[in-house]
């Protein structure tokens, strides 16, 4: 095989892997979201409590939110603003800098989050387990973070 063919062949490799994997995380999260973790909670908006949720500190500022969800920040400005309304989330003054807001957990926020959560997890066993034995989720694993791993480096 030529050079220029081996390109032309690991370029395609590539994009069919691109696309193969874009593919699959629509198809799972198109059935997650139909499923029964997110009849009280759509959820972008469980996204980022889990979010939240995962922060050593508790709280985050939008910007550190938005760096983990894939929303415009205006788009999470206003679902942001639904949450607080909800009573789901608090803002607070970040200590460091008078001007700074941080967002956190109300205590309804973080049981409604855990409630979802245990749900969403049935939900991805149900969904997974049949598909892939644990060997290959391991493999799967593996692979995305590799990948992840990767492109963080960039």
């Amino acid at each position: 095989m030529t050079t220029k063919a081996a390109t032309s062949s690991s370029v395609r490799l590539a994009a069919e892997t691109w696309e193969s994997l874009f593919r699959s995380q629509v198809a799972v999260m198109r059935r997650l979201q139909a499923g029964k973790a997110f009849k009280r909670l759509p959820i972008k908006e469980y996204d980022v409590l889990f979010t939240l949720s995962r922060c050593p500190t508790g709280k985050l500022r939008l910007n550190e939110i938005n760096d983990h969800v894939l929303l415009s920040q205006s788009s999470l400005s206003r679902l942001v603003e639904r949450l607080e309304k909800r009573g789901l989330l608090e803002r607070s003054v970040a200590p460091d800098d008078g001007r700074g807001i941080l967002l956190g957990l109300t205590d309804a926020g973080r049981e409604l989050q855990k409630e979802i959560g245990r749900e969403h997890v049935r939900d991805i066993a149900e969904l997974v387990a049949p598909a892939l034995t644990a060997e290959e989720q391991r493999e799967l694993l593996r692979l995305t973070e590799k990948l992840q791993a990767f492109v963080a480096g960039k």
